[in-house]
């Protein structure tokens, strides 16, 4: 397996990790739609927006450097409930378990971009530091320190775009977001995996909701739906931020509603000129494949 160090999470603690029949893995590139499919899919699980404890809690980051990984274990290993775990680790970077069902979320690139710049102008990089020394790790420079809180929204895309650092050294890039959904794409006929895109969450909730419980062999009960799918929108989800964002108890956040910022698509449309489209077209069609290409963006990219 390839393995991915990065400032926040290293995909190693997946060694020896052991499944359970069942299991489920919500895998995809930062700003893709991570917490929105871990609460989809406790709804799935649990059939009730009324479930009981924080959804970091119900479904912990394995590969999260900042928790002790026998602390994550112990908890993993004491939920009776069908487990569902969260990664940013590629699927090359996982162990491959034929009882357990892989969920890739995508996104068009062009608003994972736009999305990460206000991701990391949200972090608290002195919190980040303390939790990071209180985990016993060295510190570094999280990636995109370099960027001043005041650099546009187009030099921050810029940046993200351009970057070359190494996938397996750094998630917050092109390259790497690209990679991420490659490493599932190539595997999308497996039974085990499924992918979801972001923008038909967007535009049918419901049937995507649907179209996973039966993917995941979940019953739910025709009069729950509406319940259900209600509580995965965008405003349901903003108004529980302090028991759906991840790290809140780290305070890494400067502000923890800001986790959930826009939720919308098309952000790039009126941030990127024509220039920068060129230059990001060229880019991206250099590490991806045409058909997954058209599948992230949802419509032609050319040069």
């Amino acid at each position: 397996m390839e393995r991915y160090r990065m400032v926040g999470f290293d995909s190693a603690r997946w060694d020896g990790f052991a499944f359970r029949d069942g299991d489920i893995v919500i895998s995809a590139p930062a700003k893709c739609g991570t917490t929105w499919m871990q609460m989809i899919c406790a709804l799935l699980v649990f059939g009730t927006p009324d479930f009981e404890g924080d959804l970091a809690a119900l479904s912990p980051w394995l590969d999260w450097s900042l928790e002790p990984r026998e602390s994550v274990l112990a908890t993993l290993g004491a939920q009776r409930h069908r487990r569902f775990i969260k990664t940013h680790t590629p699927l090359d970077g996982l162990p491959f378990d034929p009882r357990v069902t892989y969920v890739c979320v995508g996104r068009d690139p062009r608003d994972v971009g736009i999305s990460l710049g206000n991701h990391r102008a949200n972090i608290d990089p002195e919190a980040v530091a303390r939790a990071r020394e209180a985990a016993g790790l060295a510190h570094v420079s999280p990636a995109g320190a370099a960027l001043s809180e005041e650099t546009s929204e187009r030099d921050r895309f810029r940046h993200w775009m351009l970057d070359d650092t190494p996938v397996t050294s750094s998630h917050y890039t092109l390259r790497f977001t690209m990679h991420h959904l490659t490493t599932f794409w190539q595997a999308r006929e497996s039974a085990t995996v499924v992918m979801v895109h972001y923008d038909d969450l967007k535009a049918d909730l419901l049937g995507e909701m649907r179209r996973l419980a039966v993917r995941l062999d979940i019953t739910v009960p025709e009069s729950a739906w509406p319940l259900l799918a209600r509580a995965a929108t965008f405003e349901d989800m903003r108004k529980q931020a302090p028991r759906l964002v991840p790290n809140v108890s780290k305070a890494v956040w400067r502000d923890n509603e800001r986790f959930f910022n826009r939720g919308v698509s098309g952000q790039w449309v009126d941030v990127l000129d024509d220039t920068d489209l060129r230059e990001y077209a060229a880019r991206v069609t250099e590490f991806t494949a045409p058909d997954l290409l058209e599948w992230a963006h949802r419509e032609p990219i050319t040069q």
